[in-house]
């Protein structure tokens, strides 16, 4: 039975992974938002009501594996294909044909992915905080192994199952808050110190996260939403999504190059490693991104670029919304 909670709907649909949770307000054409990595429908709080009422359906998701939406056991279960599916379902599910599909962080790449996959569903596409890179290269886990030296980059720390789960799943709640704040423009260490994306040999992501203050943007209630979310759930699924980016890379390698030709938005954050360490990927866009309507980057934002500036990205997204021919 669907909960209301300040005229937001939460329901619960069918998906190939068992079900979506999703919350949803408003009336108008869709706009399907999903999350990253550690975060949950939640992260788009400030979002959904501001699209309802500019004349959206706002919905926004639990990604498989996180919240209230189904986590299966496979860590293969959560490679891109099936989380493309999963929005297609949920757009089904909801009696729609089509969606302009939103992402930030793992969900910018997921958005990506479900408008290059099925762009007969996903007339449009947003990504936030997370340029657009097609399929190519080498191997994944190659690359990464190959970053930092004598240190451990975080996707590397976060292949082998149970590893990351024993360091965050002790304390969940602190090491969300330290992980947010590593990556926050109001919190995150200076440029000189250690870079909290590296783990030192035989140590932890912990170890560098600042300490002491929550940033401007997660206030005491929000942090404590994330965490009684991840401290029912576990950690597992989440992070299965960083184990299936070879299987992703070998399932999709017949896009090797594909750009996306809907019309698409970026938004970065100034400060946010994914913008500076991709630069070459957003300068790539002519050729990726042909459709591209606009681009911004927020000067002195962070990674958490929906929660950190919601007022900007709102204005953002609706103009962006009000342009689009779907």
């Amino acid at each position: 039975m669907a909960q209301h909670s300040s005229e937001i709907t939460h329901r619960s649909v069918v998906s190939p992974g068992g079900r979506i949770h999703l919350v949803e307000q408003g009336t108008g054409p869709l706009v399907l938002l999903i999350h990253g990595f550690p975060e949950s429908w939640y992260s788009w709080r400030h979002q959904v009501p501001v699209l309802a009422a500019a004349g959206y359906r706002a919905v926004a998701i639990d990604v498989r594996g996180y919240g209230r939406s189904s986590k299966p056991a496979a860590t293969d279960a959560y490679r891109m294909l099936d989380l493309v599916e999963d929005n297609v379902a949920v757009v089904r599910a909801l009696g729609e044909e089509s969606a302009v599909v939103v992402g930030h962080d793992w969900g910018a790449t997921v958005a990506a992915y479900s408008a290059l996959l099925r762009p007969e569903v996903f007339c449009s596409v947003g990504l936030l905080s997370v340029p657009y890179t097609p399929r190519g290269g080498p191997r994944p886990t190659s690359v990464f192994a190959q970053m930092g030296t004598d240190e451990e980059f975080y996707v590397s720390y976060f292949q082998e199952p149970g590893r990351a789960e024993a360091e965050i799943e002790p304390d969940v709640r602190g090491w969300l808050a330290g992980f947010y704040a590593a990556l926050s423009a109001d919190t995150m260490p200076a440029a000189d110190a250690p870079d909290p994306h590296f783990v030192s040999r035989g140590g932890t992501l912990r170890d560098r996260f600042p300490a002491g203050r929550l940033p401007g943007w997660l206030s005491e209630q929000d942090l404590d939403f994330y965490a009684a979310e991840f401290e029912r759930t576990g950690m597992a699924g989440p992070l299965n999504r960083y184990r299936n980016m070879d299987r992703d890379w070998e399932d999709l390698a017949a896009f090797d190059g594909a750009p996306i030709t809907q019309p698409s938005l970026f938004v970065g954050g100034g400060l946010d490693a994914s913008t500076t360490w991709l630069a070459d990927a957003i300068r790539a866009y002519p050729d990726t991104l042909p459709g591209l309507v606009s681009s911004h980057i927020l000067d002195g934002c962070g990674h958490w670029i929906q929660q950190e500036r919601p007022a900007e990205v709102n204005q953002i997204l609706t103009n962006w919304l009000a342009a689009l021919p779907c």
